[in-house]
């Protein structure tokens, strides 16, 4: 509602302490221990993927049974989490954390990389599907398309956080993030990406899942998935600030833009190439073969 408001008073910017509140990333207490808005969001993003992953698996032809969905839960959390870090360390502050490498445990200070956590979450996928002998490409098209319900909570919760915001705007719904060291009115940069990478992501990958023959072509939801990320990040980048350590890159993208095109680039050959790799399937969650 408040972006709404704004509307009407192009010169009257929200400022996000107000709207939010001084500790906006603490839901809520348990014994004294704070419960932030990010974990939370982690969590029912995990929930809600692993039900919907439960009603694409119910589909003939799936890839994979009940129990690879439930060892996935478990793996997924670990690649999450340990690329996830690991990435934000390499990709966008390897100085600071080269100077005290402990920091690099120090998980609730914050500093986690969506690109490290995705190649995280696809050595994880490799493993369970090297071991239990599947189809890699066609478990990550299914993956793929729970992936949406994490990235639109996250971004929600960055929101909240009030982090990752955008780069200074006179456009009326701007607001203002004091944690920005300014007063300057800022893109919400962080909606614009629950949207795009969020609902945008899970409309279209739901369309061709449910409604056309595209979960029978390996490698084409999980390209279109990286494609659909690719293209509403390498956007948003342009009016999202980019990490103050790093800046604009020497070649003119940012961080965030150059770690997005391998994404796009990988997710438009396996879109093409997706047909070539039709075969008939065997299902493992069902008992019809599906041509």
């Amino acid at each position: 509602m408040f972006l709404f408001a704004t509307l009407t008073e192009a010169t009257q910017y929200v400022n996000f302490h107000d709207l939010m509140g001084e500790n906006s990333e603490i839901a809520f207490s348990v014994f004294g221990l704070p419960i932030r808005w990010y974990a939370l969001a982690y969590l029912a993003g995990i929930f809600l993927g692993y039900w919907y992953l439960l009603k694409l698996i119910a589909q003939p032809g799936a890839p994979m049974a009940r129990r690879h969905a439930d060892d996935l839960i478990f793996y997924a959390m670990l690649g999450i989490i340990i690329g996830g870090r690991l990435g934000y360390v390499l990709f966008y502050n390897l100085g600071a954390y080269l100077e005290d490498p402990m920091d690099i445990f120090r998980l609730w200070d914050g500093g986690m990389s969506l690109h490290g956590g995705t190649i995280g979450v696809l050595v994880a996928i490799w493993y369970m599907t090297k071991k239990d002998k599947l189809s890699f490409l066609r478990f990550c098209d299914y993956v793929a398309c729970v992936v949406p319900f994490g990235l639109f909570l996250g971004r929600l919760a960055n929101f909240v956080n009030g982090e990752l915001w955008g780069r200074a705007t006179t456009v009326p719904w701007a607001i203002i993030f004091p944690g920005s060291g300014t007063m300057d009115p800022r893109h919400p940069s962080q909606l614009y990406e629950a949207g795009l990478e969020g609902l945008l992501m899970m409309a279209i990958l739901a369309f061709f899942f449910w409604r056309t023959d595209a979960r029978y072509r390996p490698g084409f939801l999980f390209g279109m998935a990286a494609i659909i990320y690719g293209l509403s990040r390498f956007a948003v980048e342009f009016v999202r600030e980019p990490d103050v350590q790093l800046g604009t890159l020497s070649w003119g993208l940012t961080m965030g833009q150059t770690l997005t095109l391998p994404m796009i680039i990988i997710g438009v050959w396996l879109v093409a190439t997706a047909k070539g790799r039709r075969q008939r399937v065997e299902p493992i969650a069902g008992t019809d073969s599906i041509a």
